[in-house]
């Protein structure tokens, strides 16, 4: 990351959060510092840190969305009752739909801000079939709040903004915990209503 930022200063950003978004893994919580710092002693602009930052956020959104648009919500519903499949039921699909049809807007928006949800919810936003644009400028301010309160972290804290990703570690590790204690918790239901049916049958 620091080569990509040194070589290509602000466009570097930009792509290090492009792909972020696409492989959560990647942790903007080390990059946006990372950028302020740099723009505080002078080799960049905090300005184009923020609005590269903010484009590349974009970019992995609308490609991920892109995905569940390609996916759609007959080939996940047709997926959901395959035997096969343990994520997800049918009607837990229906009510996930329904769930996003309400709340879609929050979801997006605030979802932009969460670790490893900032990339996830663009999938079904477009399984959903969520209004391109609105789904653009929810991800926009989204990311542009977030992306702001990290690059300006980074100014902040000057040389000490490595201290911003060991605070904020626990919490992204909370978060995939979460996602993946969740993730379980489906397989496992979905197994035990399995077992229910074959029971009765």
């Amino acid at each position: 990351m620091f080569d990509v930022v040194d070589r290509l200063g602000a466009a570097g950003i930009g792509l290090l959060i492009f792909l972020e978004n696409v492989v959560p893994p990647i942790p903007s919580e080390v990059i946006l510092p990372l950028g302020g710092f740099r723009a505080q002693v002078g080799v960049m602009n905090p300005v184009a840190v923020w609005i590269a930052a903010t484009i590349g956020a974009l970019a992995g959104a609308l490609l991920l969305y892109a995905l569940g648009a390609w996916l759609g919500y007959d080939r996940v519903h047709r997926l959901c009752g395959r035997r096969w499949f343990l994520l997800s039921s049918q009607k837990d699909l229906d009510k996930g739909r329904e769930l996003f049809d309400r709340h879609g807007g929050p979801i997006v928006l605030f979802g932009r801000c969460v670790p490893l949800v900032r990339s996830l919810v663009s999938i079904p936003a477009g399984i959903a079939g969520m209004p391109l644009l609105r789904f653009t400028l929810l991800s926009a301010l989204g990311s542009g709040v977030w992306n702001a309160i990290f690059v300006g972290l980074g100014w902040y804290m000057g040389e000490r903004w490595e201290l911003i990703e060991e605070y904020m570690g626990p919490l992204s590790t909370g978060v995939v915990v979460i996602a993946v204690a969740v993730l379980a918790w489906l397989v496992v239901r979905r197994l035990r209503s399995r077992e229910r049916v074959d029971a009765a049958g």
